[in-house]
């Protein structure tokens, strides 16, 4: 293992993490949820297209048998990005990142069911970890917080669950012989034509009328960096280094960038009980994922 390309999960949580930047930005400059989608994933399309072509062509090419699992994941990016644009737009952002970090218990709870795959004791202490963790985190074991939104702290939730039923819909998808990029590629097309009758392209129009050059190069880098790039980083890193330590490096990083980022940018000073709220789910989290049984994170990418 090459350890320069243990950087790639790193870079792609870094950038996963500053997706409340971007969120936030546009939301507040007047785009609502589902154009900002559209935006996002319109734009995805020629960057993947372009990775796929120099890559590998084949990749392009599918059968119809593949088309029902393609919208089942283009349905769970759909919940989790709306779910997670809104817990980003009213909760602390490491709060936000730390809730979706949690859909790895959702993964369990599908895997026993679906796969019979077995709960351990290992796994279900980490579970419980995970929880206690997060109500740490989310401040309302503290008075002076209690004032954080119950909606953020349930969109958070819903983004783990779709964000779990993703990997699931995916990880079946890989076992059916198709690339992630395929998978991801052929998902984003589903959407970005279902969002087209629910998108105002009229906010889109005054968003870029604002400075056409610099608000076009914002919404490229938002499609790219918070979006496309990550999952093409995340996805080549397991080319190279074990896909256990890729999740591991990913899951952490992208929690402690957004925290990083909600402290710099919005002032969002954590408590030391939410602080090791954040610690000790990011750890169980981490404990969870270097279980060997558990192969979800092989479908790589959100």
């Amino acid at each position: 293992m090459k350890k320069i390309y243990l950087i790639l999960p790193i870079l792609a949580g870094i950038m996963f993490g500053s997706s409340g930047i971007f969120v936030r930005t546009l939301t507040q400059n007047g785009i609502d949820s589902t154009t900002l989608l559209f935006l996002r994933f319109s734009i995805a399309i020629i960057p993947l297209l372009i990775v796929i072509l120099t890559t590998n062509k084949r990749l392009i090419k599918i059968d119809l048998s593949d088309i029902p699992l393609f919208l089942v994941c283009a349905i769970s990016i759909i919940g989790l990005n709306l779910s997670y644009n809104e817990s980003m737009n009213t909760v602390p952002l490491s709060l936000a990142a730390v809730l979706l970090s949690i859909a790895p218990i959702f993964v369990l709870i599908f895997a026993y069911i679906l796969f019979n795959e077995k709960i351990t004791k290992k796994k279900l202490i980490c579970m419980v970890l995970a929880i206690i963790g997060c109500v740490l985190t989310t401040g309302i074991l503290e008075s002076s917080l209690t004032n954080i939104p119950l909606f953020g702290i349930i969109s958070g939730v819903g983004a783990a669950l779709f964000w779990a039923i993703y990997l699931m819909a995916s990880k079946k998808s890989i076992e059916n012989e198709n690339h992630t990029f395929t998978i991801l590629f052929y998902a984003i097309i589903f959407i970005s034509i279902a969002l087209i009758p629910f998108t105002n392209f009229g906010q889109i129009a005054n968003f870029v009328s604002i400075n056409p050059l610099l608000c076009t190069i914002f919404l490229i880098i938002h499609s790219t960096f918070s979006f496309a790039l990550p999952y093409i980083l995340s996805t080549v890193s397991l080319n190279y280094i074990d896909s256990g330590i890729s999740s591991i490096l990913l899951s952490g990083a992208e929690p402690l960038a957004a925290l990083i980022f909600g402290v710099l940018i919005y002032s969002e000073i954590p408590t030391i009980l939410m602080f090791c709220g954040f610690v000790l789910t990011i750890t169980a989290m981490i404990m969870l994922t270097n279980e060997k049984k558990i192969s979800i994170f092989n479908a790589g990418g959100k």
